[in-house]
Formats: structure tokens, C-alpha cells, sequence
């Protein structure tokens, strides 16, 4: 199951653009609000150099990546929450993402209209933070009304729930997102049918000129890390324009292209490096028959879930794993080798799967 990221903006802040780049596609990008109507998506190999390693040590027969989809979302105006411009559209969409990145313009450009008319990226993030608070207020009143005559009509079942979203509705009200709003586990688990906005954990991207590309990069963080309270790491600067020029270009030449602009990492392995932090997941691998491949759970996954992402059959007759470390067994150069020297371990169904495990499910 590929980690799913939704990219949100305003309109003509280089969502398009972003996503082009990123996916390595070609969508409209025209110069007016709303030229992107419905959701494009794109489906990404996440880059990890460990999985050509095991290929070499394994030589299996395949080689399959970890997968990431970047769902670019059509723009949001104020007053998206009342259904504004695609407001409903918008909103919809975006409730489906695992997390969202909200891209601001960070740039001067006369040839490309600011919706607002000029360029101010405090303003832009403030006016998307807004309009989720108000969607996912509309949604808590709403939805607390319908618990509220459950609990009448003598419905014990729905107090609990009606609880969840009084608290829920108070902290969106005092300006507070969800995630931020303090929330039990088990109130948390209440709300998830709703599907709440601002419950969603994201990161912001800058886009940024080709001036700033490199050298000016830790400026926008600083300045949008004062602005918004969010820690640096969560903000990336993106030149777009340039990202979207460098997928054209043939593999061997990409290195240098960014060498000389002084990026010293394309956006895209920076935006998926901080989507894994954001949501705190792991990578491991599995050997079976002739394919290796990668796969992304979230810290904390047993071994049994993990399989379950896999198939849901094994999990259902998990019997047991065999479980090596990536760097074990790339010193040691074998499964052979491994399980001679004993670092092959036997692992039951409550072992939490962990960063760089190889692993072999054993099932029934």
C-alpha cells in the first residue's frame, strides 16, 4: 500500500508544476485559477539505494520499490469552507490523502498571476489553515447535532462519540487544529469515520525561485518556521521550475544539473524523506521466491500486520518470520551466511517490524 500525500495550494502557487516534477508527468500548468479541476495523481518508486544492495548480495529475479502517490488537489480560495471556487471538490479530496503538503509561492513572477494579487506566503498559509478550521467546524456542529438526537432517542452507543466531537468542535472553534487539539486515543479512533481536515499531519513547501535554489533555501525555512511555530524540517524548499526541468533530463546528466544550480538533493527524495518522518514510517523488505521488494508500514507495526499489508491471508496464517538486519546481511552476503552466524532471528506476530529488517513470512 503506497503512503499517499496530498499537494495543496492556492491557485498558481506551482502545485502543477510540483507535481510534474515530482511524478515526472505532464498536466496542465496553464497561467489561470482552477486549471487543475480534478485530482491528478501519480504514482512514485521511492529511492532507496539499500534495495539495488540486497539485489546484489540476493540476485533475485526482481527488484520492486516502496511506492508513493502524490495526489495533486484542486486549488483552494477563501471561502473554500462555503463552497467557493471548487471548494467542495477540494475538500473532498483532500480527506482521502494520508497527509497533505501545503505548497505556498515563494516567488516573483509578472507573467503569472497571484490569485490575491500579490505575493505573500504568511497570508497564503493562513488562508488555507482557515479554511480547513471552518470545513472541519461545519463537520463536528454538524455531525455532534445528529449524535445529540441519537443520545435522545435513548442511543447510549452515541454519548461517547458525542463527546469526542464537543471537544473536537471547541478546539476548532478556539482556532486550534485537531492534531494539536489533545485528543485521547480512543477519542481519535471516535472521529476517524469523519475523516477531519486538520487532523491530517503536513508539511509545508516553499516554492521557491531559481535564485534561492540552494543558497537561499534555509532562509524560507527560517521565515516560514517563524511565521507558522512549525520546526524547520517540516518546511521544504522546492524550486519547482527547476525540478521539473531536471526530469527531463537523461539519468547521467541530473547530478551535474544540480551541481550547478548547488541543490545538493533533488526535491523529491527531500519531500519523501520528511513524509516519512511526518508519519513515522519504516521501511523494510521481503524475500520471496524471485522478487525482493520494499515496503512501507508505520513505526510500531507488527510483523503479522505488516504481512497483512501485503496479503490479507498472511496474516490471517502467520506462523512465524525470519527476520535479518539490512546491514547484517549485506556484511555477511548471504541468507546462508546469516542464519549460520545466527543473526537470522525467528520472530513471532507481535514483533514490531523495524527500519532496514529483511524479512520471510512463513504461513499457512
Amino acid at each position: 500500500m503506497a503512503f499517499e500525500l496530498g499537494i495543496i495550494g492556492l491557485p498558481n502557487v506551482g502545485k502543477s508544476t510540483l507535481f510534474n516534477a515530482l511524478a515526472g508527468t505532464s498536466v496542465d500548468c496553464s497561467n489561470y485559477p482552477f486549471c487543475t479541476v480534478d485530482a491528478n495523481v501519480g504514482v512514485v518508486a521511492v529511492p532507496d539505494p539499500r534495495l539495488a544492495r540486497l539485489g546484489d548480495v540476493l540476485t533475485p529475479e526482481k527488484l520492486t520499490p516502496a511506492a508513493i502517490r502524490f495526489v495533486d488537489i484542486a486549488g483552494l480560495v477563501k471561502g473554500a469552507s462555503r463552497g467557493e471556487g471548487l471548494g467542495n471538490k477540494f475538500l473532498a479530496s483532500i480527506r482521502e490523502v494520508d497527509a497533505v503538503a501545503h505548497v505556498v509561492r515563494c516567488f516573483e513572477d509578472s507573467s503569472v498571476a497571484h490569485v490575491d494579487g500579490t505575493v505573500d506566503p504568511e497570508r497564503d498559509l493562513s488562508t488555507i489553515r482557515t479554511e480547513l478550521l471552518l470545513a472541519d467546524l461545519e463537520t463536528s456542529e454538524r455531525n455532534l447535532e445528529k449524535r445529540r438526537k441519537e443520545l435522545a432517542r435513548g442511543d447510549k452507543e452515541a454519548g461517547p462519540t458525542a463527546d469526542a466531537l464537543e471537544k473536537a468542535r471547541d478546539s476548532l472553534d478556539a482556532g486550534t487544529p485537531l492534531r494539536d487539539a489533545g485528543l485521547s486515543e480512543t477519542e481519535r479512533d471516535l472521529l476517524e469515520e469523519y475523516r477531519f481536515l486538520t487532523a491530517k499531519d503536513h508539511l509545508i513547501v516553499a516554492n521557491i525561485s531559481e535564485v534561492d535554489a540552494g543558497v537561499g533555501e534555509d532562509n524560507w525555512k527560517e521565515r516560514l518556521s517563524a511565521a507558522t511555530g512549525e520546526p524547520a524540517w517540516k518546511i521544504v524548499p522546492i524550486a519547482a521550475s527547476l525540478e521539473a526541468e531536471l526530469v527531463t533530463l537523461p539519468e547521467e546528466e541530473r547530478g551535474e544539473f544540480l551541481e550547478g544550480w548547488g541543490i545538493k538533493e533533488r526535491g523529491l527524495d527531500r519531500l519523501i524523506r520528511a513524509g516519512y518522518r511526518l508519519l513515522r514510517l519504516v521501511t523494510f523488505f521481503t524475500v520471496k521466491g524471485p522478487e525482493t521488494r520494499a515496503w512501507t508500514v508505520p513505526a510500531g507495526t507488527t510483523v503479522a500486520e505488516a504481512a497483512g499489508r501485503i496479503h490479507s491471508d498472511m496474516e490471517k496464517g502467520f506462523i512465524r518470520a525470519e527476520v535479518v538486519s539490512f546491514d547484517d546481511l549485506v556484511d555477511e552476503g548471504s541468507m546462508h551466511a546469516v542464519r549460520d552466524s545466527g543473526h537470522l532471528r525467528t520472530e513471532g506476530r507481535d514483533y514490531e517490524v523495524r527500519e532496514g529488517d529483511v524479512v520471510l513470512v512463513h504461513f499457512n
